[in-house]
């Protein structure tokens, strides 16, 4: 969602500022803004509604400083405006901040302190510097400690930083909820919601804890809780090349991660084997697990169906019972739990909010918890029992792929290392290296047929207002990924269904020549869902195909190549991306940056 940069230090502040906010892009805005302050009496503030683009073109030669906070706004309070992007202004012109998160409490805050304040925007976030400068006035407090005091009135979820006109060489930061790292530098340091924003200046970063506040100068990193109690932590180093997040020859981002997963197949491979075959999951985490009567899974989105699919491999090579539950129902609505759950939390970001705040209700339960995700050092990750990396590389498109793939190939190795753990025949004989290779070959023979599928793409659903996939068991589940993709980057109305559901009132929505969509790779019902195709074709529907090789018939028109049943949904999904990209590219529509979409949902 919304995007931080801050540097303090650094003679080329603009110019990080906003090659920041760039990296930043793929997490979803409407607007974005710069203040960047020279310490030498000139400072400036330029935001824009729109693309960055629009406020570089608004940045003029002049605006020049060593000290700046950068922000990309996704609206959550007011419109996307000029007056509503950050950075917000004191109204005495002394406080500049920027915030990514909710302040559930803003509206009482402004009717107790801030009744005789003149507001020029319609954000929660105004509300926090007005509160600051109406603190260090009132009061007679320093900056740090009006910082420090509204921190403590302040409800919700945040990432600040603050920047004092009248103190120039400090940057005031703090989080509760809401992801950000200080990057550390000789002679300077940085402040990001994700690393990739700063890898160019730097590779080694601090994390920050929910309720701690910082106060980061040049050379320094004060780290504190709000009683003021110091806090020493170490960095850590993230060996990334900054080039890795860009797009190179592809013209999309999301072309781009959806060629590269049989790449992320092979690397997962490197990571979880060692040269013996065996994987490498650590006892603890098998011993945690196996110690478990029920294993949970809770995601949101893309991984709520990369779970889905994860229930039948841990329920067919670990014979262990698993639920899939959506991370914003089960934080307010936990169902019964059976009496030693394990928690296995999927989220490509690891800061992903509603899945958070169901980690924290089974932290406080004290239940074991495991997250699986693409962010090294995120909030999940930081705060669950242990860690598997999806080693996938920076996913810069909103719609998910080869996080989804990867997340699937995660929980195989955890699924069999688990079997074997537990010496059950399936998962013992389970050639992890082979099977997985093989997907990954088939993957690249998927991607070679793009212009195939381009073609199918534009016959099917060029001038189409909605579109169906259907499919039973894992192909139900690829249905509703296929559908998703579909519906968040061309806007077609798509849904995925259950094929058997059909009958039982969606067919009611079929008419001359809407698409559905049929995944025929479950071999036990197939034939079922052959025949719901014959009910939909006699009610005027275009059916289009996507089968496995060995169970082709003529006239079908997407044929995937044959691996192990469990992992066909690694290829099934390929065409399932490749509809959804070409049916955004023809209509027009920015594939990378749907509407009203984020990429790190950070909000509840």
């Amino acid at each position: 969602m919304c995007g931080i940069v801050g540097v303090i230090g650094k003679a080329n502040t603009t110019e990080i500022l906003l090659n920041g906010l760039e990296k930043l892009a793929y997490r979803g805005y409407d607007s974005a803004g710069i203040y960047v302050n020279s310490r030498t009496g000139h400072d400036y503030l330029v935001k824009e509604p729109g693309k960055i683009s629009v406020l570089e073109a608004a940045v003029g030669p002049e605006v020049q400083g060593t000290i700046g906070v950068g922000h990309t706004r996704w609206a959550t309070h007011g419109i996307a405006s000029r007056d509503n992007a950050h950075p917000h202004v004191s109204e005495d012109g002394r406080f500049y901040l920027v915030h990514n998160g909710v302040l559930t409490n803003y509206l009482v805050l402004k009717e107790t302190y801030l009744k005789d304040v003149h507001f020029v925007s319609q954000t929660d976030t105004e509300v926090a510097v007005q509160l600051i400068a109406y603190l260090a006035k009132t009061e007679q407090l320093s900056a740090k400690e009006a910082f420090r005091k509204a921190l403590t009135l302040i409800e919700g979820s945040y990432a600040f930083v603050m920047v004092d006109r009248d103190d120039p060489d400090t940057l005031y930061v703090a989080k509760n909820k809401a992801p950000l790292l200080i990057g550390v530098g000789d002679g300077f340091n940085v402040v990001c919601s994700d690393a990739l924003a700063m890898l160019s200046e730097t590779k080694d970063f601090i994390e920050i804890h929910d309720r701690e506040m910082v106060v980061l100068t040049k050379d320094d990193v004060q780290i504190e809780d709000l009683d003021g109690t110091f806090i020493h932590r170490n960095s850590y180093h993230i060996e990334m090349d900054a080039d890795a997040a860009g797009k190179g020859a592809y013209p999309h981002y999301m072309l781009k991660e959806i060629d590269e997963q049989p790449a992320v197949m092979r690397r997962l491979l490197d990571e979880y084997l060692d040269a013996d075959g065996q994987l490498n999951i650590s006892p603890e985490l098998l011993q945690a697990m196996n110690a478990a009567d029920r294993l949970y899974i809770v995601a949101a989105g893309t991984s709520y169906h990369a779970g889905l699919i994860g229930k039948t491999l841990f329920e067919s090579l670990v014979q262990k019972p698993v639920e899939v539950h959506v991370a914003s129902e089960f934080g307010y609505h936990m169902p019964l739990l059976s009496e030693k759950p394990f928690f296995i939390f999927l989220t490509q970001s690891g800061e992903t909010a509603d899945s958070r705040q169901v980690l924290v209700q089974t932290n406080a339960l004290h239940y074991p918890s495991l997250t699986i995700t693409n962010s090294q050092g995120s909030t999940l990750s930081r705060e669950a029992d242990y860690t598997l990396l999806l080693h996938a590389g920076p996913e810069i498109a909103v719609a998910s792929t080869k996080a989804y793939t990867a997340q699937i190939a995660v929980e195989l190795f955890l699924a069999v290392a688990l079997g074997r753990h537990n010496q059950l025949v399936l998962a013992e004989q389970f050639d992890v290296h082979h099977e997985l290779g093989l997907v990954a070959t088939g993957m690249e023979a998927l991607l070679s047929e793009k212009e195939q599928i381009e073609t199918l793409t534009t016959d099917y659903l060029q001038t189409t207002r909605n579109a169906f996939y259907i499919g039973r068991g894992e192909d139900y589940a690829l249905s509703l990924e296929a559908a998703l993709k579909l519906k968040e980057i061309s806007y077609i109305q798509a849904e995925g269904f259950a094929a058997g559901e059909l009958k039982h009132g969606t067919i009611a929505l079929i008419e001359a020549g809407t698409p559905v969509i049929a995944f025929l790779v479950d071999e036990k019902t197939i034939a079922h869902t052959r025949g719901n195709l014959q009910e939909v074709t006699a009610r005027g529907a275009q059916a289009l195909t996507i089968v496995s090789e060995r169970f082709a018939q003529e006239g079908d028109q997407v044929i995937l190549p044959s691996v192990n049943p469990l992992l066909t949904p690694l290829l099934g999904v390929i065409p399932g991306q490749l509809i959804a990209y070409y049916a955004s590219l023809h209509r027009g529509y920015d594939v990378d940056q749907p509407r009203n979409l984020a990429k790190s949902v950070t909000v509840e």
